[in-house]
């Protein structure tokens, strides 16, 4: 006697990740436009890495390593970035040859702008979901994320 065929298939539930994770990107765009807010997927993952090193403002290097591009790439960000006012780039005390990237106060508030976006956008889309239907999709993905397996 055969096992019963799931419900979903891998590749049916990947699908469905993809779409999640695009719909979530449209809704915070659209939330991010009403607060009149124009940084790229990108500009914001920096903002969040940089806010991440308060206390060591990090080097571009180290930016690049973490968004997994070329130093080039960071330095276009950067450039964007620093032209909005949201970072600066400040001499490394210990070696002045070593540019770091700190937060600025407009980079923080525009940071906490783009988190507000991102929370009013997860409860457009989880608003069908009841409390108990939440908390098991989070467990979910909580072991999805933080499980055993590769870092993507």
């Amino acid at each position: 006697m055969s096992s019963p065929e799931p419900t979903h298939s891998t590749s049916q539930v990947a699908e469905q990740l993809v779409r999640l994770t695009r719909r979530m990107h449209r809704a915070q765009k659209r939330r991010m436009e009403q607060l009149d807010i124009a940084f790229t997927p990108a500009q914001s993952r920096l903002l969040r890495i940089v806010d991440h090193h308060r206390d060591t403002p990090p080097r571009m290097a180290d930016l690049a390593e973490r968004l997994e591009v070329v130093p080039r790439a960071v330095t276009t960000l950067v450039d964007a970035l620093e032209a909005h006012g949201a970072v600066r780039r400040v001499p490394d005390p210990a070696n002045r040859r070593v540019v770091r990237i700190e937060l600025t106060d407009t980079g923080r508030a525009t940071l906490d702008a783009l988190r507000s976006a991102r929370r009013a956008a997860a409860e457009d889309i989880l608003a069908p979901l009841t409390a108990e239907q939440r908390e098991v999709l989070g467990g979910l993905l909580a072991t999805l994320v933080d499980g055993p397996g590769p870092r993507c």
